[in-house]
C-alpha cells in the first residue's frame, strides 16, 4: 500500500528539459526523513528477497549462482535516477533467466555481451520512441509464454527438490530422464525440498489473510503484526537460512545427505568493458559468430524485458495513483542493462514479485533501491562463504513458489468465452515454448499479426438490400480491404436477382483511407455505371472526404448523412432529378473555404 505523503512521479520541480531526463530531480528536492526511514524498511525487505532469488535464477539461467547477485545490483542503482514508478525494482526474473539460458549457451560472457546489446537496443528504441512496437505483442501471446515457461522452470528445479545428477535441459528430455531415474532421488533433498515448498506456501497463505492492524490497537497486536507481516515478506531469506543452518549442522556431525550450493567466489565483480570474443578450444570465437550464434535473441530478449517492466510500472502506476512516461522507462532499462554488462550482468527486468513487496512495505520513492542494491554488494562482499551451505533443494524450492502463480488456468476459459479466434496464438505459443522459447514467441507473434491483417483485409460489412442498396463498412478501408469491399457490393447489386436501382455506401466508420482503396472505388465506379447503377456515398468524415474530393472522381456524389442519402436516392427512383450533392455551395457546408475550387 502506498504510503502517505510518497512521492508522486508526476511533481514538477526544477528546469522541465533536465528534469525529463533525469526523473530523480522531481523528489529529491522535497525528500523528507519519514520517506527515508519508509524507502529503508522497503529497501532491506525487498534485499531480503533477492538475495536467494539472484541465486536460484542464477541456476535458472544456467550461469556461476555469482552472476545471480551480479545482476541483482547496478539496476537498483540506476533506476533510481531515471525510473519514473517508484515501486519498480529491477533484477533477474524467472522469465529474463529461462530466455538467457537459451541464447546465452549457459556461457557468462555470452550472457553478458547479451547484456550489452539488449541494452543498446533498448536505449535507441527509447531514444526513438519506439516502445509502441511492444503493442504487437498481444495478451495471448504473452499469456501462453508465462505460463509455458512456469511448466518449463518449475519442472527444471524438479532435479534438485529429487537430489538427481545429469539431467538434461531440453524439456522433453528432462520429464524422460527425470522419470527413468526417480528411483535415485536422493532422501534428504526430497524431505527438505518439500518442507521448504510447504513453508514457502504457508507462509505466502498466511501473508494474503492476515489482518492489518489498525493504529488504534495495542502496541502489542501492532508489533505482532509486523513481525508475522516481515517474516512472510522475507519468507525466501526465511527458508533459505532455515536449511542453511540444517546442512551445516549435518557438516559439523560428520554426514551430509544434502547437495550443496557449494563455493561461490567472494567479492565484488570488477569493473570492466564486456569481452567481445571466446575463447574455445578450437581457437577464438569472434564477435559476429556470438552475434549470429545469438541470433533471434537479441530482439526477444530486449523486448521480452521492456515488455515486462512497462507493463509491470503501468500496473503499479495505476494502482497507486500516479503516471510513468514509457520512453523513459526504455531509457532507464536500455542504461541499467548497457552499465551491468560493465559488472557481469545477464539481461535484467522489473521483476512483478519485488515490486509487490517493495509497493507493500510503503515504498515513497525510489531511492528504496539503493538500499537493495547496496545490501547485495554487502552480500558479495563479505557472505558468499555462507552460502556454500545452501542446499540446491531450498533454492529450488523458492523458484518454484515464485514462478507457480505465472501459471494462468483462468486466461483458457476467458477466451473461449470472450474470442475463441485468441485461443490460437495463446495455444500455439504455449506448446511451442516447451521445444523453443524462440519458436513459440515468433509462432506466437506471426499469428497475431496474420489474424490482425485478417481483420483489416475482411472488415465486417452490413448489406441492407431492396430499391436502394445500402452497404455499411465497419471500419477504416485500407489496401487489403477494397477487393472484399468490391466483391460484396457487385455481388449484391449486379448478381442478385432483383438489382437494386441504386447503391449507398454509408462510411460513418471510415476514419481514413489509402491511395489503393482510392484506386478500387474508381474501378467500383466506373463498373456499376456501365451496368446503369450510381453510386452514391454518405456520412463521409472529413479527411476521407478531402482525400476523394482531391482525387476527382468521375461520377463522385456524397451527401451529409444516410437519411438524405436515401431521400435524395428515393426521389431518383421515383422519377425525380435530386441534384447530388456537390454543388460549391452545399459543399462549403462541409469544406473549409480554402479547399472549395
Amino acid at each position: 500500500m502506498a504510503a502517505q505523503g510518497a512521492w508522486h512521479p508526476g511533481q514538477n520541480c526544477g528546469c522541465p528539459g533536465v528534469r525529463a531526463k533525469l526523473p530523480i530531480l522531481r523528489w529529491l528536492p522535497h525528500y523528507s526523513l519519514s520517506w527515508l526511514q519508509l524507502d529503508l524498511m522497503a529497501g532491506l525487505t525487498v534485499g531480503l528477497t533477492v538475495v536467494p532469488q539472484a541465486l536460484a535464477y542464477a541456476e535458472v539461467a544456467g550461469l556461476p549462482l555469482q552472476y545471480g547477485l551480479y545482476s541483482s545490483f547496478m539496476g537498483c542503482f540506476v533506476y533510481c535516477f531515471l525510473g519514473t514508478a517508484k515501486d519498480v525494482t529491477l533484477g533477474p526474473t524467472a522469465i529474463m533467466s529461462l530466455l538467457v539460458s537459451s541464447y546465452a549457451f549457459h556461457e557468462p560472457v555470452y550472457a553478458i555481451l547479451l547484456t550489452l546489446l539488449s541494452g543498446c537496443i533498448q536505449l535507441a528504441m527509447g531514444l526513438l520512441h519506439l516502445g509502441f512496437l511492444l503493442d504487437f505483442i498481444s495478451c495471448p501471446v504473452i499469456k501462453g509464454f508465462t505460463s509455458a515457461a512456469s511448466i518449463t522452470i518449475s519442472f527444471n528445479q524438479v532435479k534438485n527438490i529429487l537430489g538427481l545428477q545429469g539431467i538434461p535441459r531440453q524439456f522433453f528430455l528432462q520429464v524422460y530422464e527425470t522419470l527413468r531415474r526417480i528411483g535415485e532421488t536422493r532422501a534428504g533433498d526430497a524431505v527438505l525440498g518439500l518442507a521448504c515448498l510447504a513453508a514457502l506456501a504457508g507462509l505466502q497463505a498466511m501473508k494474503s489473510h492476515l489482518p492489518r492492524a489498525a493504529s488504534a490497537e495495542p502496541l502489542a497486536a501492532r508489533l505482532s503484526y509486523l513481525i508475522v507481516w516481515t517474516s512472510a515478506t522475507a519468507r525466501n531469506a526465511l527458508v533459505v537460512l532455515f536449511a542453511g543452518l540444517v546442512a551445516y549442522s549435518f557438516q559439523v556431525m560428520g554426514s551430509q545427505p544434502l547437495t550443496l550450493t557449494g563455493s561461490i567466489p567472494q567479492g565484488l565483480p570488477p569493473f570492466q568493458l564486456p569481452h567481445f570474443s571466446m575463447a574455445a578450444p578450437n581457437g577464438t570465437i569472434p564477435f559476429w559468430s556470438m552475434v549470429e550464434d545469438m541470433g533471434i535473441g537479441l530482439a526477444v530478449v530486449p523486448l521480452m524485458g521492456l515488455l515486462e517492466t512497462v507493463a509491470i510500472a503501468k500496473a503499479f502506476a495505476s494502482q497507486n495513483d500516479y503516471r510513468i512516461d514509457p520512453n523513459q522507462e526504455l531509457l532507464a532499462m536500455g542504461f541499467a542493462n548497457i552499465l551491468g554488462s560493465f559488472v557481469s550482468s545477464y539481461p535484467i527486468t522489473g521483476s512483478f514479485g519485488r515490486t509487490a513487496v517493495n509497493a507493500q512495505s510503503g515504498v515513497c520513492t525510489p531511492a528504496g533501491g539503493l538500499i537493495t542494491g547496496t545490501l547485495v554488494l554487502l552480500s558479495l562482499a563479505y557472505l558468499t562463504s555462507l552460502f556454500y551451505y545452501i542446499p540446491k533443494a531450498a533454492l529450488a524450492a523458492v523458484i518454484i513458489s515464485a514462478v507457480v502463480p505465472m501459471f494462468d488456468t483462468a486466461i483458457f476459459r476467458r477466451l473461449w468465452r470472450v474470442k475463441r479466434l485468441d485461443l490460437v496464438p495463446l495455444c500455439v505459443t504455449f506448446l511451442l515454448c516447451f521445444w523453443e522459447v524462440q519458436y513459440g514467441i515468433v509462432a506466437g507473434v506471426l499469428i497475431s499479426g496474420i489474424l490482425l491483417l485478417y481483420s483489416i483485409a475482411r472488415p465486417p460489412i452490413k448489406v441492407s438490400e431492396g430499391d436502394v442498396l445500402l452497404v455499411q463498412p465497419g471500419s477504416s478501408l485500407h489496401f487489403p480491404a477494397i477487393e472484399c469491399l468490391r466483391d460484396t457490393v457487385c455481388s449484391h447489386a449486379l448478381a442478385a436477382p432483383s438489382p437494386p436501382c441504386s447503391i449507398i455506401l454509408d462510411c460513418c466508420h471510415i476514419s481514413s483511407i489509402d491511395y489503393t482503396v482510392v484506386v478500387g472505388l474508381a474501378e467500383l465506379l466506373q463498373e456499376l455505371r456501365k451496368h446503369g447503377l450510381p453510386l452514391a456515398f454518405c456520412s463521409l468524415q472529413e479527411p476521407v472526404l478531402q482525400v476523394l474530393l482531391s482525387a476527382d472522381l468521375e461520377g463522385f456524389q456524397h451527401f451529409r448523412s444516410r437519411e438524405e442519402a436515401e431521400r435524395c436516392r428515393g426521389a431518383q427512383v421515383r422519377g425525380s432529378r435530386a441534384a447530388p450533392f456537390a454543388s460549391t455551395s452545399e459543399t462549403s457546408l462541409l469544406l473549409p473555404e480554402g479547399l472549395i475550387q
